[in-house]
């Protein structure tokens, strides 16, 4: 697959759109689920972590607030303090498009984790809830490793909405 091929640019718009949806979500999810405040409250203030494509991919960076929320960042100055990397193109692929998952991506050696495994381990668990809130169950289920059972359909569609509705107005005011 080259770099001009239809299929190579099908899957690079998609993993880029997908990419910042994702980042924008964590970014919202971080203001509104519990859980996934609990798990980034844990990341020390300031810190960075980006996720993206090798070698020079679709990516997104976030920075722990310090009052422990994401906010993304246009680019950084220093070295994130955790990068996940997709070592290429279709193996993002296989991931965004649900047919993998995060889990079963690093299990496949698709995906680095560069930075403290704890805090890779801590951000995959964040992204596995994202997207068990935002993601149709059948889709979830296929995304994550284990869909959580606690999760209620009532409590689902109430922080999908508000999730959906916040990356919305993200993307008419051009910032989370």
């Amino acid at each position: 697959m080259t770099k001009s091929s239809p299929k190579f640019n099908f899957q690079y718009r998609y993993v880029s759109l997908m990419m910042d949806v994702i980042g924008r979500g964590l970014v919202t999810a971080s203001q509104i689920d519990p859980e996934i405040q609990a798990e980034i409250a844990k990341f020390p203030a300031q810190f960075i972590l980006s996720m993206n494509v090798f070698p020079n991919g679709p990516a997104f960076i976030a920075q722990v607030t310090d009052n422990k929320q994401l906010q993304l960042l246009q680019h950084s100055t220093r070295k994130p303090d955790l990068t996940i990397t997709f070592k290429h193109l279709s193996h993002a692929y296989l991931v965004f498009s649900f047919k993998e998952s995060t889990a079963q991506a690093f299990a496949n050696d698709r995906m680095i984790a560069d930075g403290d495994l704890s805090y890779a381990i801590r951000l995959v668990r964040c992204l596995n809830k994202m997207e068990a809130l935002i993601l149709p169950k059948f889709m979830a289920s296929m995304a994550v490793k284990e869909y959580p059972n606690q999760l209620t359909f009532k409590e689902k569609i109430s922080t999908s909405s508000r999730i959906y509705l916040k990356i919305a107005q993200s993307y008419l005011k051009g910032s989370v």
